[in-house]
């Protein structure tokens, strides 16, 4: 994640766009990410003009800096018109919820967490990109508002608990069936070891002389 520009106390405020909470879900990392996605659109001379201060972009301009100011100012509110309505990344998401990865990719396997669609990007230094879902903000919000996550959590547990329990019988019945397939194995064991112990009887009547 690219470090955040310093702010130069002698700069002139020249613009700032307020953050509405539809927009950040009162998430500081969806708060940062809407700041580097404006960001990411401004041409590379004029990055640096743009800060984040609070949940407010504010456009900047530095002394004896001959930066177009203006057209900095027509990109960002050109971006701002639609920024509640900006993909959520997974990370944001994760933020937003309060929800571990582990959780974040069951419920979309689940269908629980609706994808929006896929994004693929590079990874800056690499070779390799990566592709991964985003999430509807207004998804996203009706999940927090109706809390969603706790719902989804109760049914995990009492799913998991389920599962022992089958686990469980399913272990018991293999058992059971153990027992009964070396019931009879355990009983020819036991009359092969009483008829030995009747044939050893017939060695006294021959030391004896009586079987001559």
């Amino acid at each position: 994640m690219p470090a955040r520009p310093k702010i130069d106390p002698t700069a002139k405020l020249i613009a700032e766009w307020p953050l509405s909470p539809a927009a950040t879900l009162g998430s500081s990392m969806q708060t940062r990410g809407i700041f580097l996605e404006i960001r990411s659109r401004l041409p590379s001379a004029l990055r640096n003009l743009l800060h984040i201060e609070s949940r407010v972009l504010t456009l900047r301009l530095p002394e004896a800096s001959e930066a177009d100011v203006d057209a900095a100012t027509a990109i960002v509110s050109k971006a701002m018109q639609d920024i509640e309505d900006l993909p959520v990344i997974p990370r944001e998401v994760e933020d937003i919820l309060t929800i571990s990865p582990g959780e974040r990719h069951r419920w979309l396997k689940t269908g629980r967490l609706q994808s929006a669609g896929t994004r693929t990007v590079k990874l800056r230094g690499r070779a390799r990109k990566i592709t991964f879902h985003v999430f509807d903000p207004r998804h996203i919000e009706d999940v927090l508002d109706r809390d969603l996550v706790t719902v989804w959590r109760n049914e995990d547990a009492a799913t998991a608990a389920e599962n022992r329990r089958r686990a469980a019988a399913k272990a018991a019945i293999k058992r059971a069936q153990k027992r009964l397939r070396e019931a009879p194995r355990s009983a020819r064991n036991d009359r092969d070891e009483s008829s030995k112990a009747k044939l050893r009887g017939w060695e006294d009547f021959e030391s004896d002389g009586l079987l001559r």
